[in-house]
């Protein structure tokens, strides 16, 4: 095969939980980027380090106005926080918030324009731990203003399990329905309704919805290895309600959706240059459309673009389950799974698929 084939190397993970097991990434065992005829497929690092964060990472914080090593630290320092200040966790401190959230329903709100900061992948350091084992957790943190960056993180939710069983319950043949569905509690890790939140650097895992952007434009999510948030009928990496965001130099792995958006208008984003590491529940990047929330149209969001990315799982790399009001565009991908578009991606009008690649070893483009 002509060409030149590059590794992303991959994060830390974290360490072992009590019933399910963290693994090591493996995007460093095999190529996720190719240059074929002058042009590159698939998913190539940046100058600020490896996809899916960790060691080497370049945008690294080390210090803060604020530093804590336990909860009441941490909850008093949201307290006192101004705009432009850093609340600092060292090493590989762990938080567990599981008492806090299920007796009295903790709310970790975070201020305008303040930054929460770990040192994951510096001095090898996993980072610190923030968890929680409620399965109602509401949320990690709440995003209570613009310009907000989490970052340097191990965010780790209560729930990695499919709950396949549940699903079938509710929807199947004779099944108890929505309302039976719902009684099941929820988690998420990230939550917010304002502008320009930047997540890098961080491993999420474990949520029903790991990062849930309701509202807001320009969030750039980006260099983080989120995993194992794939319980059957919900289970999101990102989710968006209505907002735009970019989505760039991630690892996914063991999601239902990596991406997800419900598609009602102004629902939008650009995913470049992640990594779907081989395991999901359906199919990666998602944007629903008008029969899902049942609105009497067929829109699927306002604008997606959808390149140089890596995908290895064998489950579809592409839904928009309807029409997008302007465009999306599937292209420079590398999609080895797969034999062509037809089988990679599932799309209506207004969505254009070309100049992808497909199969382990590629020798042209579509």
């Amino acid at each position: 095969m002509s060409g030149l084939l590059g590794l992303a190397a991959a994060p830390d993970t974290v360490a072992a939980a009590a019933d399910f097991n963290f693994y090591p990434a493996t995007a460093n065992d095999e190529p996720t980027w190719l240059e074929l005829g002058g042009k590159i497929y698939g998913a190539k690092p940046d100058q600020r380090g490896p996809i899916g964060g960790g060691t080497g990472y370049a945008k690294r914080i080390s210090d803060g106005d604020f530093v804590v090593r336990n909860l009441d630290e941490l909850i008093n320092a949201l307290a006192g926080v101004q705009s432009g200040q850093v609340i600092f966790i060292p090493g590989e401190t762990e938080i567990d918030l599981t008492t806090r959230i299920y007796i009295e329903e903790l709310e970790m709100m975070v201020p305008e324009g303040v930054v929460i900061a770990g040192e994951r992948g510096h001095n090898g350091s996993k980072g610190a731990l923030l968890t929680s084992d409620a399965l109602k957790t509401p949320f990690i943190f709440k995003i209570a203003g613009p310009d907000v960056r989490i970052t340097g993180l191990r965010i780790q939710g209560p729930n990695p399990k499919r709950y396949e069983d549940h699903h079938t319950r509710s929807f199947g043949k004779g099944g108890l329905g929505r309302e039976y569905y719902y009684r099941f509690p929820t988690s998420m890790g990230i939550h917010t309704e304002f502008p320009r939140l930047e997540v890098d650097n961080c491993e999420i895992s474990a949520f029903v919805r790991a990062i849930a952007l309701f509202k807001g434009e320009d969030h750039n999510i980006h260099h983080n290895h989120i995993h194992h948030c794939q319980y059957k009928g919900l289970g999101y990496g990102i989710s968006l309600a209505v907002a735009s965001a970019l989505f760039e130099f991630n690892l996914f792995d063991s999601n239902r959706h990596s991406l997800a958006g419900t598609g009602s208008p102004g629902c939008g984003y650009v995913a470049r240059h992640n990594v779907e590491l081989g395991t999901s529940l359906s199919h990666c990047f998602d944007m629903h459309g008008g029969r899902d929330r049942k609105d009497g149209t067929t829109i699927a969001g306002t604008s997606i673009e959808i390149y140089n990315n890596t995908f290895r799982s064998t489950e579809k790399a592409v839904g928009i389950r309807g029409v997008p009001e302007e465009k999306c565009v599937v292209r420079n991908n590398w999609i080895t799974k797969h034999p062509d578009a037809k089988s990679a991606v599932l799309a209506e009008e207004k969505t254009t698929v070309f100049d992808n690649i497909y199969g382990e070893r590629p020798v042209k483009s579509e």
